[in-house]
């Protein structure tokens, strides 16, 4: 019985019609609990039930039969004592399945070449009253299979016993290992992580369970099958992205006439913005960087004043559903650019500009090429504005980072993608060219200290792109037309509804 399309069926009727809303509880928001955030039918913000089950198919067919795919979600961490990080849930395994609660594994079975037989199993934490009543509501065994799909689910404290069964019966072990925990000296991610109770000390951790039981099994890695499917983005993907893009754009059109003195509050400020706008959170930690402070590329300190004169570096956005954006904007507090400013601006910007026209996949370049283009761009920029004598090295040393990187459920998402392959249709990259002036002798001294970003998520097309963050104005009249006129883009606060179609 193909058990995962009847349930795709049933969970639209079961919970719409058997359902009453208000004892429905889950370990993470619904339709049926939070309309306002998702529509009818979707698992996350954008992405149906029916994407996910279609991205398990689509997976399973790249694996041979007799095998099984096993992926290890996250834990809550901890600061110190009951102090928790925000969870942040394994992404190949949230790719597969829109499940986002701790302490989960997810296993995809193939046992013959007929995807009719393809059982996806989860083994996730039970209700339990008493820890819902501290932690929050969970989902169960019962609502993963009711409304996540699973063929099967089981109590993930049944982890050892449940595993060793299906590894018996598959030759193939698709697996990712925990070598950074293993590398830290911490092998507990499935021992102390989901506290897993076993009759062999050996068999606290996944890791270990296959190795003891995985003999004689060919074991293999599975990023390197699910990288290139992330890598290229659904049209439901590209919407979400969009959206997360264009919020967090306005967000910087909002910011832009503000007289911030303080680094921090012009963080808080766009965190508030990309929420009162629509986004769920931050993309990432921001970079506010005013002044020399621009000049360390992660800089997230944003601790600084923010003085007159001085130009400001911001690398921040929002994500919506699990899918980030990727936003660097660089501004003079006061409004007005000075020449020196204006001049190295225009390069950095001439180099984006430039490097963005490359990113369609007609063109025939890899994502390094393009790089290699910008650092060309970017010495006949420099050279242009006085750099005399100028050779790549010191591009290099001035210009020290990528070009950009793939986007999506990780701000670097898939790294494990090539730089070298060519750029294809559905990628989304960013570009975000940079220029930082170091105080030295050897540089003009109104150049020193300025460290200018400009970066843009770009989604590849055959013979086009789409800038997903297009709405965020960059040119230097935009700029500073916005700051002194007091004239941001107009964007509602709070929005109550859910991914606009």
């Amino acid at each position: 019985m193909f058990k995962s399309n009847s349930f795709l069926i049933f969970r639209n009727f079961s919970i719409n019609n058997i359902r009453n809303y208000a004892s429905l509880q889950a370990g993470q928001p619904l339709h049926e609990t939070r309309p306002n955030l998702l529509k009818s039918g979707e698992l996350t913000p954008g992405i149906t039930a029916l994407e996910y089950f279609d991205r398990r198919v689509k997976f399973a067919k790249l694996l041979p039969a007799k095998s099984c795919a096993i992926i290890a979600g996250n834990q809550v961490k901890y600061a110190s004592g009951a102090v928790f990080y925000d969870f942040q849930q394994n992404n190949n395994l949230f790719y597969l399945s829109g499940w986002n609660e701790p302490d989960s594994v997810l296993i995809l079975e193939k046992q013959t070449e007929n995807l009719i037989d393809l059982v996806f199993h989860m083994l996730v934490r039970p209700k339990d009253e008493y820890s819902e009543k501290w932690e929050g509501f969970r989902t169960g065994i019962e609502g993963v299979r009711d409304i996540f799909n699973a063929d099967e689910s089981d109590d993930i404290s049944n982890l050892s016993d449940y595993v060793k069964k299906i590894v018996k019966r598959c030759d193939n072990i698709f697996y990712d290992k925990d070598t950074e925990n293993q590398s830290r000296g911490d092998s507990a991610k499935f021992g102390n992580f989901f506290s897993v109770p076993s009759n062999s000390s050996q068999e606290k951790d996944l890791n270990a369970i296959l190795q003891i039981h995985g003999t004689n099994k060919k074991i293999s890695g599975l990023d390197k099958i699910l990288a290139p499917m992330r890598r290229i983005k659904s049209p439901s993907e590209l919407k979400v992205m969009r959206r997360a893009g264009q919020i967090s754009a306005y967000a910087y059109n909002q910011a832009l006439p503000k007289k911030f003195r303080n680094e921090r509050t012009l963080q808080a400020y766009l965190e508030f913005k990309f929420i009162s706008g629509g986004c769920d959170k931050s993309a990432y930690i921001p970079v506010v960087a005013s002044g020399k402070n621009a000049l360390c590329i992660h800089y997230t300190r944003n601790n600084d004043t923010i003085d007159d004169g001085k130009m400001v570096l911001v690398d921040a956005a929002g994500s919506i559903g699990g899918y980030r954006s990727d936003i660097s904007r660089t501004w003079p507090i006061n409004g007005k650019f000075t020449e020196a400013q204006k001049a190295l601006y225009s390069a950095v910007l001439n180099v984006e500009k430039r490097s963005i026209e490359l990113c369609t996949a007609d063109h025939g370049l890899s994502l390094h090429e393009v790089h290699q283009k910008s650092t060309e761009y970017m010495l006949e920029e420099l050279k242009n504005v006085g750099f005399n004598g100028i050779d790549y090295s010191e591009v290099d040393k001035l210009y020290p980072h990528y070009i950009g990187h793939n986007l999506g459920l990780d701000v670097h998402d898939v790294p494990n993608a090539s730089r070298h392959n060519k750029l294809e249709a559905g990628q989304v990259i960013t570009i975000e060219p940079g220029i930082y002036i170091p105080d030295e002798p050897s540089y003009p001294s109104y150049f020193r200290n300025i460290g200018i970003r400009i970066e843009d998520d770009i989604a590849v097309g055959e013979k086009s792109y789409v800038n997903l963050t297009a709405e965020a104005v960059k040119e230097i009249a935009d700029i500073e037309n916005a700051i002194q006129n007091n004239n941001p883009t107009k964007f509602d606060d709070d929005v109550i509804r859910p991914l606009d179609t």
